[in-house]
């Protein structure tokens, strides 16, 4: 079978692919990644479409810092993924279907063009979450006008698709038929850690706001607060870049800074996780039963933070409040208890491979 993969840029949208993708190529599969030419393929058989014009897209970045709350989803998921980056890569995955002839099209959920493409060749697309599924249909909503200029019935169409997730039911509870698979972060085991402080057995806080959050100005402020709350803390604290160059100032004694780990690997062996609700960290997170601190910076990160602290397993929390959450859920056992009982609820999801067995 031939399978296509099709993202839009960023990590916290290609990264929930990658558990197919491996998945495909173990099951015998032929694959192929397409996305825009900034997608960061990590060695996968890649073809690159195009990206919008930075003169279209610059200035609606540029207002994002400046919008009413609320009104940035309106931008970033009507106008930016359901308008400018369909136009771009349309034409390069119409392109690619027609000749590769795929059996099946696997894209992540705010990458349109690819169901477009299938849906006018007559090829079955699937849906695989990057984020919870309320948001997900709230997603589908903003995009119908959008999505309805350029193909007439496809916003239902993508709402009837199936549609694949890792989260855990609490966390995820969804106005859709979804099927949940087991997230590969739940098979992790601790790795040790720099040895920065040797001897120094205090609990271990994992901190990271994603590989997004440095490049917006008004979010890259979280670095300083967190570093200004883990000062105050009795802890060790690991905080990562999430691979950008980041002005941080003085580090406290306390912390340690990398660019970039494998966050399953270090997250099972922390006693907390503070984040800003992205899905890569928040899965990995859960997965290894590590209570979350959620900061919420944009996009659906608000409505994580708030299924996080609706299910227990983590609260969320503004920049002012990062120290005291954090203290609350490492005294707090509640949160532990949640946050393992989500990690074992993911352990006895089926393996992602199941899903090229049937």
């Amino acid at each position: 079978m031939r399978v296509l993969f099709a993202s839009t840029q960023g990590a916290g949208h290609f990264g929930p692919l990658i558990p197919f993708i491996d998945a495909a190529v173990r099951g015998g599969h032929e694959t192929l990644v397409v996305g825009p030419p900034t997608l960061k393929a990590r060695g996968y058989e890649f073809k690159p479409g195009a990206s919008p014009p930075d003169e279209l897209l610059g200035p609606l970045w540029g207002r994002m810092s400046s919008l009413p709350p609320g009104q940035g989803d309106l931008v970033v998921v009507g106008q930016i993924f359901a308008a400018l980056n369909v136009d771009a890569m349309l034409p390069t995955l119409e392109q690619t279907i027609e000749e590769w002839k795929p059996d099946l099209v696997l894209r992540e959920a705010a990458e349109y063009a690819s169901a477009i493409a299938a849906d006018r060749q007559a090829v079955p697309h699937v849906r695989i979450s990057a984020g919870v599924a309320l948001v997900e249909e709230a997603s589908i909503a903003i995009a119908a006008p959008a999505l309805e200029e350029r193909q007439p019935g496809i916003a239902r169409r993508i709402a009837d698709s199936p549609y694949l997730s890792y989260f855990p039911a609490e966390v995820d509870p969804s106005p859709f038929p979804l099927t949940r698979y087991r997230h590969p972060a739940t098979e992790a085991t601790p790795v040790p850690l720099p040895e920065w402080r040797p001897g120094d057995e205090r609990p271990l806080v994992y901190v990271s706001f994603g590989s997004v959050a440095a490049t917006f100005p008004p979010a890259a402020q979280v670095y300083g607060a967190a570093l200004a709350a883990a000062a105050e803390l009795p802890v060790r604290v690991l905080l990562t870049l999430g691979g950008n160059e980041v002005e941080l100032g003085d580090i406290p004694s306390n912390v340690h800074v990398e660019s970039w780990v494998s966050e399953p690997d270090v997250l099972a062996g922390a006693s907390a996780a503070v984040g800003h609700g992205g899905t890569g960290t928040t899965l990995s997170a859960l997965a290894a039963g590590c209570p979350l601190v959620v900061v919420p910076l944009f996009g659906d990160q608000p409505s994580n933070a708030v299924r996080v602290a609706v299910s227990g397993a983590g609260v969320a929390s503004s920049l002012d409040q990062i120290g005291q959450r954090i203290r609350l859920v490492l005294e707090e056992e509640r949160y532990r208890e949640t946050a393992r009982a989500m990690g074992d609820e993911m352990r006895s999801f089926p393996p992602v491979d199941d899903f090229f067995a049937g």
